[in-house]
């Protein structure tokens, strides 16, 4: 519907030039980057640049009962900024700016609409890391906070909530609070802070953050193992961690899903082959540390943990080009499935690690059960396992998304038959409801709305995602 003009005009004075109705709301706000799961334009997109301006826009939204969606940069998969009831779209993508650096307590501050990418550029050149690193360079932080991201290097360090010091939150009816702390510990009450980390802006909208950040390590070195399949590659994952070993990133690829990616990037990187036999699934891996003697040893460490359980051979990467190289099969994954599909869907369930090649060989094995293509790989170190069901324009939409809906109900039933989750990091937004629910139960979700409740009695921020009413 029509905003009323009054509404408008008071918009306008809190955010003035900044507010788009009507035909001058880009297309793309009616979507994030899986639009399969539905679109829906807004009443009003208003861009805003620091936390007074996102108050008086959530105030003046309250006191007219309007929903409020916020959005960073658009780049989710699973619906969780789309203004399905209408309402006003928050876009915080000019709350760009980088605040400043504590380095003698490793900290640094920033706007929530800063992108991930940009923020860890800047530390590289400050000497220090911003450790998450999800697939999504191009997400904002805040974003990245609203799911919990985690991304390749999680395995050692830990999730996106691992780095939150403290934040700076927009309630829905425009009150400003701060939570967390600057100092390096707390235990002074309840932690809305996490409970805000995750929340996918159910809660509040974060506009300033104090993020945690680490020395750079000076030293790396990249591994390729070569599995006659599957189940010994995930094998090797709790033998690596028990040699020491502390593995940065450690992720699985079957065979078909390299075969793919070298068709998109039209050259071969990985061998088919080693010793004569055929190379079924890779386990690539990247291990970090201060000390050239330190690496030295933990490369020949690893390919020695590698080899004695189950590789066919060990590739070793251990220049800038040889490591970029390596990993631009990993990170090309997406990409050369958008290339060669023109429809696809994903979930991205964890499951406990030993777990991993069952529910892989079953998800891969649905693939003349829903008639769709069925490609797989993920983060052996923590169980994160992503899977994309993909089909060609020659399958009307309609029918694809039926499929598709077939295929997760399955996978998400096995996944919990397993001990695992719906989402190990990019959230549940609207797209995933139905699924959080079954695996839930009644009284997990009636909890999780009763903390919406207490944080929104309106129910108008960002309804219908995460725990729905």
């Amino acid at each position: 519907m029509a905003l009323h003009a009054d509404i408008i005009a008071q918009l306008e004075q809190a955010v003035p030039g900044r507010v788009y109705v009507g035909e001058a709301i880009k297309a793309d706000y009616a979507h994030d980057e899986m639009p399969i799961y539905g679109e829906a334009m807004p009443d009003a997109v208003v861009e805003v640049t620091n936390t007074q301006e996102t108050a008086a826009v959530c105030k003046i939204c309250y006191d007219n009962d309007l929903p409020i969606i916020p959005r960073g940069a658009g780049t989710g998969l699973c619906s969780g900024c789309v203004a399905f009831g209408g309402g006003v779209i928050v876009d915080t993508t000019k709350m760009n700016q980088i605040l400043g650096y504590d380095l003698e307590n490793f900290t640094v501050r920033v706007q929530s609409g800063v992108l991930l990418n940009d923020l860890a550029n800047d530390c590289m050149e400050k000497g220090v890391m911003y450790p998450p690193d999800p697939g999504e360079k191009f997400a904002t932080v805040g974003g990245n906070v609203s799911t919990n991201a985690g991304g390749m290097r999680a395995v050692k360090y830990g999730t996106t909530r691992d780095y939150v010091k403290a934040m700076t939150v927009v309630l829905p009816n425009g009150e400003i609070v701060r939570f967390g702390a600057e100092a390096s510990k707390t235990s002074s009450g309840y932690s809305l802070m996490h409970l805000m980390i995750g929340s996918e802006g159910t809660l509040g909208i974060i506009t300033e953050l104090s993020l945690k950040v680490i020395p750079q390590p000076k030293q790396n070195v990249s591994l390729l193992g070569l599995f006659p399949d599957l189940n010994s590659a995930i094998s090797c994952v709790p033998q690596v961690k028990m040699a020491g070993l502390d593995p940065q990133a450690l992720e699985f690829m079957p065979r078909g899903n390299v075969e793919m990616i070298h068709e998109f990037l039209g050259k071969t990187v990985y061998p088919y082959k080693a010793d004569g036999e055929e190379v079924e699934a890779y386990l690539l891996s990247t291990f970090d540390c201060q000390k050239e003697e330190e690496l030295d040893e933990i490369m020949e460490k690893a390919a020695e943990t590698f080899l004695e359980n189950g590789a066919l051979d060990v590739i070793v990467y251990d220049t800038p080009d040889a490591i970029r190289n390596a990993w631009m099969v990993r990170s090309s994954t997406l990409e050369a499935i958008l290339a060669k599909y023109e429809q696809s869907d994903e979930c991205d369930v964890v499951v406990p690690i030993p777990q991993i090649p069952e529910f892989i060989n079953y998800v891969t094995g649905l693939e003349d059960e829903v008639g769709l293509a069925v490609l797989a790989s993920g983060h052996a170190g923590d169980g994160n396992c992503h899977v994309n069901v993909c089909a060609h324009l020659d399958l009307p939409q309609e029918e694809f998304v039926q499929r598709a809906q077939r295929f997760m109900d399955l996978a998400y039933d096995k996944a919990a038959e397993l001990g695992g989750m719906v989402s190990g990091e990019h959230g549940i937004g609207s797209a995933k409801l139905s699924y959080l629910e079954k695996s839930m139960g009644q009284v997990t979700m009636d909890l999780m709305r009763g903390v919406k409740r207490a944080f929104d009695p309106k129910g108008l921020l960002n309804p219908g995602k995460v725990c729905g009413k």
